[in-house]
């Protein structure tokens, strides 16, 4: 029987994957799956919310101006208040029974099992895990509950990814690298951003300034495939749209406008710690709660549903209902007229999204933590704006503005992620003339966040990764030469090649060394023996009167000069498992400059990689 994934693999090992051809071909091929998966999960969301949201609560939540419209709804309808919270309480329920029965490493966010994937499971995500992401986080979002869309198609692309590598027999490095590549190709096509999302992939392992670089040109090739893939189901006149349109027509008018994006900084960074904060109290409540897993998910969203209940019936104001689903209609008003809105709709959306989506996805519901982190960054952002604007007219004339620097700056600094969040935004929204504010308040954010992250799964820098334990071992030996690890004034016995094997023998019990030098007549070092390779004739002694050193030393021999680094040093004492090496001067050949030993590398090694984790510590 034909089977194509067998034939791949063979077809594999003919070609050095590392080879350009071969990444794209695999790159591609994820590319592919992760734009075909995005428009299936963006349908099965929008039929879920469809159905139950518009079909039965009567609640249909506008999308941003460039996304395509699958399922028309009546969005002046008005929504039944306690349908609305039955429908939330069947959606949680039927995706926690969906999650726990089939994977339960699906629920939660889904990017934090995928950086989890990457660093300590050797890529491997299981192949069920993309299907049960996918219902599971439509159910939840389309039946109102809140959530973004990043997480699932972020572990749905790095789930194909990691299963494609699997059944070809790739290595753990290279299904890592088809991971990322999934991420990126989900991430870059449902928000139309294949830059930022083949960045994302490779900056969202880490917590400090760092990065896989490795992954970054898979993750392009990917993303692109994968935006195109997706733009081929919408509409001509929405393929190259951004996702919240054309035409914002933002600029930076003066440079004094920094200084209360300074103040717009400290504030999203204060909401960011509250909201960290908030949603893991959330989620170690729910694990301590004596009911069902399976149940706990419907709790969380009967909690969101009184939550935006409750701003509705406290503001009057329906629009306060973007605390459940995705909340992008909130940003489309902001960023369209942020005054038609007001300071308190915009802090309540903000506020009150930050406690929805933890009782969604910390009582184990499924979905991502952009898409409200970018509505509670928005929000926020455009009531300071607001607020500016009333203070300070002549500098702050355009408060919109501060909506998208307000969701580049509160997801940069609460997902360690700044640059990656910068081109994601920019490709969003179109407004590529807010560089130089976007990256300041994104990095000031990035800089004043260190303490916390969204993503516990994160790991510092690459260097604390498990997926590259090993490889810095011989990143921090290069750096290290044998001059500096070598002592000269250690004296080192070096013994004649004519000395008999009597005078060895009676030497040994006088001296600690256990790795002799053999020199000739002229002091030149011609080989080596040890105590071990005498210890073969201690019982017959009729030979200690007939050999010499030369009947005993080894030769040739392995040697090391002392500009050579300490990998190559390593190297040569696993060879033939030795523990000492004599180094020897290049300019002078057989001159004899020391022995260096394989317990002073490894304590070399150990030095440097105390200095480096001090300097990451420090940082």
């Amino acid at each position: 029987m034909f089977h194509p994934m067998e034939w791949g693999a063979r077809l594999i090992d003919r070609f050095d994957l590392r080879s350009t051809g071969k990444w794209f071909a695999l790159a591609s091929l994820v590319g592919v799956i992760g734009g075909l998966g995005a428009i299936a999960f963006q349908v099965l969301t929008q039929l879920v919310a469809h159905v139950a949201l518009a079909g039965v609560a009567g609640y249909a939540p506008r999308e941003p101006a460039g996304e395509y419209v699958w399922f028309e709804n009546d969005h002046d309808a008005t929504p039944s208040l306690l349908a609305l919270l039955a429908v939330m309480a069947a959606g949680g329920l039927v995706s926690g029974a969906v999650v726990f029965r089939f994977a339960p490493e699906a629920k939660g966010h889904g990017t934090d099992a995928a950086i989890d994937a990457f660093h300590q499971k050797r890529g491997f995500i299981r192949g069920r895990i993309p299907f049960v992401k996918m219902f599971a986080s439509a159910v939840t979002i389309g039946t109102g509950g809140s959530g973004g869309r990043e997480g699932p198609i972020a572990q749905i692309g790095a789930g194909f990814g990691s299963y494609l590598a699997t059944r070809l027999g790739l290595s753990a490095r290279d299904r890592r690298i088809l991971l990322s590549a999934g991420m990126a190709a989900g991430v870059g096509a449902i928000f139309r951003a294949p830059l930022a999302g083949a960045l994302f992939a490779g900056e969202i392992l880490y917590r400090e300034a760092d990065i896989e670089t490795e992954v970054i040109i898979p993750s392009m090739i990917s993303a692109i495939v994968a935006y195109t893939v997706y733009s081929l189901s919408l509409p001509p006149e929405l393929r190259f749209v951004p996702l919240f349109g054309r035409g914002l027509g933002f600029v930076l008018h003066s440079f004094l406008e920094l200084l209360p994006l300074a103040v717009l900084a400290v504030v999203l960074v204060a909401a960011g710690a509250l909201y960290i904060r908030v949603f893991y109290g959330m989620e170690h409540v729910f694990s301590k709660l004596p009911i069902s897993p399976v149940a706990r998910p419907a709790l969380g969203a009967v909690l969101a549903g009184l939550c935006g209940i409750g701003l509705v019936r406290g503001l009057g104001d329906a629009r306060a209902l973007a605390v459940l689903s995705s909340g992008y209609a909130a940003l489309q008003g902001a960023l369209t007229s942020a005054g038609s809105m007001g300071v308190v709709l915009l802090l309540a959306i903000a506020c009150g999204k930050i406690v929805t989506t933890s009782f969604t996805i910390g009582s184990g519901g499924s979905g991502g933590v952009f898409g409200p982190s970018m509505v509670i960054g928005g929000c926020l952002g455009g009531a300071c704006g607001l607020l500016f604007h009333s203070w300070w007219p002549a500098v702050v004339a355009q408060p919109e503005i501060y909506v998208i620097l307000g969701m580049a700056g509160f997801f940069a600094g609460c997902a360690r992620a700044p640059v990656s969040t910068i081109l994601m935004v920019f490709e969003m929204t179109g407004s590529y003339q807010l560089l130089l504010p976007s990256m300041w308040v994104s990095t000031l954010s990035f800089l004043l966040s260190r303490r916390w992250t969204l993503y516990r799964k994160q790991v510092p820098t690459r260097l604390e990764s498990p997926a590259h334990r090993g490889s810095f071992l011989v990143d921090v030996l290069e750096g290290l030469r044998v001059s500096d690890v070598l002592d000269p004034s250690r004296p080192v016995l070096a013994v004649r090649d004519s000395m008999p094997l009597e005078e060895i023998v009676r030497l040994l019990p006088e001296t600690e060394q256990s790795y002799f030098p053999v020199t000739d007549g002229e002091g030149r070092i011609v080989g080596v023996f040890t105590s071990t390779d005498v210890r073969r004739f201690l019982f017959d002694p009729t030979i200690w009167r007939l050999a010499i050193a030369a009947d005993v030393m080894v030769a040739p021999f392995l040697s090391i000069a002392p500009a050579d680094d300490l990998n190559t040093a390593l190297r040569r004492f696993t060879m033939k498992n030795i523990d000492e090496l004599p180094v020897v001067d290049p300019d002078s050949p057989g001159r004899l400059l020391g022995m260096l030993r394989r317990k002073e590398v490894i304590a070399a090694y150990n030095r440097r990689l105390l200095e480096r984790q001090k300097e990451a510590d420090e940082r």
